[in-house]
């Protein structure tokens, strides 16, 4: 069963339906789904799909003009392997059919790794060419590093010819929880936590199964599916993997300041800064900022906060890198007893906040909150934290939100804590809040919310 991915299939379908010539990029890190998500697309359409092999340039050409070749092509009474990569590349205009042709090629970048020269040779059809025919070729690689310099960037053979360019990013948690329908929302979102949106590690929970035992059998057991993922992914997309291993475990357990990284790791500031910003390329890092920080912030090294963006590597580097020995030995039951059940409903804690801000992002694009924000995020001070703040482009209108993923009520003392962390002085501001609470809220808090502008939202509110 195809989950989620409407945007996407929407953008595909919208360059799909033009009367011209597209040439579309696809790119993500790998298990994102691109694949998948090019097999529905291609579903009803004839097309010719083409998956690239890390090979010779010249086995990569006959296995392309077998590919090509099959359809029906009227060459395949002349031919069985075209004497180029032109014209291989230009038959695309000779695919059967009255409707539009259609060639995608996936893992782009195997193709160009052994000829460089095939980004030039498609540019030249394209402009010559292509690009006037009712044709539709898409380009999709996951070493997207490669792609952003040495496809896309200015200066390379095939700059500003895309026609559309799509980034694919994890799927948002109301998709993602859709693998896993018969949890309740509180182990749904557990189960985000530990996976992401990362649609290949969804597919091995099944939630016929306990939390528990999903972790136990496919993270946490030898030899399991999920077991060795992330390593494998570091060793794909980088070198120095060590060096790797030791930041993000750092990261992982809590040191988000550019100094307490520096601390824990002891690898020199400037060598430290250039392995932050290959992780932030990679899209398993990001530099966080205060909702309120302008630019003067963003300039500054020292500021902003590291943390992981992909949530699998968060838990992979917390439970299972630092118990890697013990695992290795086979107590993965004892390292879930001892270790990460204890630790479980804290570690989710801080995904549930970008899940309640996911919601509100939702809220925000179907008009239903007190008014239409620009800005949301995190907030913080020296001495103040909240965890959503969210504001228009006036700055008069301000959503502050607590997320709190205890076993105990929301509290009205919880409440009165919040409102004294951010009193502004001297402005006449709007403020509405909005409170998050996986164990509910007490009938204090209840009553002060029909009081004042204050909405309550348990967890069946974020999944639904």
């Amino acid at each position: 069963m195809f989950i989620g991915r409407e945007e996407e299939l929407k953008f595909l379908e919208e360059r799909y339906q033009k009367g011209d010539g597209q040439l579309i990029v696809l790119y993500g890190r790998r298990r994102i789904g691109k694949t998948e998500i090019l097999r529905k697309f291609c579903e009803d359409k004839a097309h010719v799909f083409y998956s690239c092999t890390e090979c010779p340039d010249a086995q990569q050409l006959t296995q392309f003009s077998e590919r090509v070749l099959t359809k029906d092509m009227p060459a395949s009474k002349y031919i069985q392997r075209f004497n180029d990569w032109k014209q291989a590349l230009s038959s695309v205009a000779e695919l059967p059919g009255t409707g539009k042709k259609l060639l995608v090629i996936d893992e782009f970048p195997y193709m160009v790794k052994n000829n460089t020269a095939i980004p030039s040779i498609l540019q030249n059809l394209w402009d010559e060419t292509l690009k006037n025919k009712n044709i539709m070729i898409i380009l999709c690689g996951s070493a997207m590093s490669f792609i952003e310099k040495d496809i896309l960037a200015e200066k390379n053979p095939l700059y500003g010819r895309a026609t559309g360019i799509l980034k694919m990013n994890e799927m948002s948690f109301i998709d993602a929880v859709q693998f896993v329908p018969n949890y309740t929302p509180e182990e749904k979102i557990t189960t985000y936590a530990v996976l992401g949106g990362i649609p290949h590690y969804l597919k091995q929970f099944s939630d016929k199964k306990s939390i528990e035992e999903n972790i136990v059998e496919n993270i946490l057991a030898r030899g399991s599916a999920l077991y060795s993922e992330v390593e494998f992914l570091i060793c794909q997309e980088l070198r120095e993997t060590s060096t790797y291993n030791v930041i993000i475990e750092a990261i992982a357990l809590g040191n988000t300041k550019l100094n307490d990284i520096f601390l824990k790791t002891q690898i020199e500031k400037s060598k430290l800064s250039a392995y932050l910003n290959n992780l932030i390329e990679l899209g398993i890092i990001r530099r966080e900022f205060s909702v309120e920080d302008g630019i003067k912030e963003y300039a500054n090294i020292q500021r902003g906060l590291y943390q992981i963006t992909d949530k699998f590597f968060r838990f992979w580097y917390a439970y299972v890198f630092p118990n890697y020995s013990e695992l290795e030995s086979g107590d993965a039951v004892g390292i879930w007893k001892y270790v990460v059940s204890k630790e479980l409903d804290v570690y989710t804690s801080h995904v549930f906040e970008d899940v309640c801000i996911e919601y509100l992002r939702r809220q925000n694009r179907e008009e239903k909150l007190p008014f239409h924000f620009t800005q949301i995020g995190r907030w913080w001070t020296k001495t103040d934290e909240l965890d959503v703040m969210a504001l228009d482009h006036t700055k008069k209108n301000y959503l502050l939100g607590e997320c709190k993923y205890k076993n105990s009520k929301f509290a009205l003392s919880d409440f009165t804590h919040m409102k004294e962390k951010f009193k502004p002085k001297g402005k006449e501001l709007s403020l509405f809040y909005y409170l998050f609470s996986k164990n509910g809220f007490t009938e204090d808090v209840i009553a002060q919310s029909e009081k004042e502008k204050i909405k309550l939202i348990t967890p069946m509110d974020l999944v639904q």
